[in-house]
């Protein structure tokens, strides 16, 4: 079987310190993608006259910032453009280790049955511990053959994985489509995954390492503050609008999610904030999510989403 090729989509707005680490860190890997597209979400720091001193990026360069969600689904659609079989998701501020995505591909080539839909690698933080906000769980329900077969690669099978670094097998997007850009952030990356892997197959693969260099080391139980508006809708609309789960997850997560939201008002210092944020939420998730197409034809990017 041939190699796969590779495009690797790097997502960034105002780091550019943290992109210029991540990018050497791509040029470094022990196999390389055959193709770097960095999606600059109209960045004010410097990062666009910094890409535009480089020539071995390909830079997709939006008008205005649309979140970790427009900006991967911008990537990941320039990438469906050429001929990558596989498409490499990071955040910016993620560090990958040299060997990071051999050992992805080593999981694709290797899995019995064909390449995984999803391969996820180990997160870690600056200290070396595992991210809590990006270690997926194993996959609820998983038969013992798939176990075994996750196994045999050294890999564990998953439901959900984050943006983070994962490697998407091209089909599975032509069969599902791009992330929902009007996600803006936070549980795209959870929507995404869990439209391809709900009857795709998900790998976690621990000997694929990068470091997730956020400023703090937590889950998604820290306090939100402004930003729990967006945690309210888009799980929202994830059990209202999205087809990622099935009803009877919907259940299980729906109350996972319930849980989890009485944890961060607990722990909350504000909680005036968050109980503003959950009535702006439950409203805004009233109406549907507006449309990949359309966001990104907005910020300058006309795609033929698949």
């Amino acid at each position: 079987m041939p190699a796969a090729v590779v495009a690797a989509v790097v997502v960034t707005y105002n780091r550019k310190d943290l992109l210029v680490e991540c990018l050497a860190a791509l040029r470094t890997q022990t196999v390389p993608p055959a193709l770097i597209i960095v999606v600059d979400n109209a960045s004010t720091d410097g990062t666009s006259d910094y890409l535009a001193s480089v020539d071995d990026v390909e830079v997709v360069a939006l008008r205005h910032n649309t979140g970790g969600a427009g900006g991967f689904a911008a990537g990941i659609a320039a990438a469906l453009s050429g001929s990558a079989d596989a498409i490499w998701l990071l955040d910016d501020d993620t560090i990958p280790t040299p060997t990071a995505l051999v050992e992805l591909l080593r999981v694709r080539d290797g899995y019995p049955g064909g390449p995984p839909a999803v391969v996820a690698s180990r997160v870690v933080w600056t200290d070396g511990r595992d991210h809590p906000m990006n270690t997926p769980r194993t996959r609820p329900g998983a038969t013992r053959a798939a176990l075994d077969a996750a196994a045999g690669v050294g890999c564990r099978p998953i439901r959900s994985a984050s943006f983070v670094s994962i490697l998407i097998d091209r089909s599975a997007i032509e069969q599902h489509g791009l992330p929902e850009a009007a996600y803006f952030l936070w549980n795209d990356d959870f929507e995404y995954t869990a439209r391809l892997l709900r009857t795709g197959v998900g790998l976690y693969c621990p000997a694929s390492v990068v470091v997730h260099k956020t400023r703090t080391f937590g889950s998604t139980d820290a306090d939100p503050g402004e930003r729990f508006f967006f945690e309210v809708r888009n799980k929202a609309w994830v059990f209202t609008r999205s087809p990622c789960l099935t009803p009877t997850e919907k259940l299980l997560y729906g109350g996972s999610t319930l849980a989890r939201w009485a944890r961060t008002f607990r722990a909350s210092t504000d909680r005036r904030l968050l109980l503003h944020g959950l009535r702006r939420g439950l409203r805004a998730a009233s109406q549907p999510p507006v449309r990949t197409r359309q966001i990104l034809a907005e910020a300058g990017l006309d795609v033929v989403a698949p």
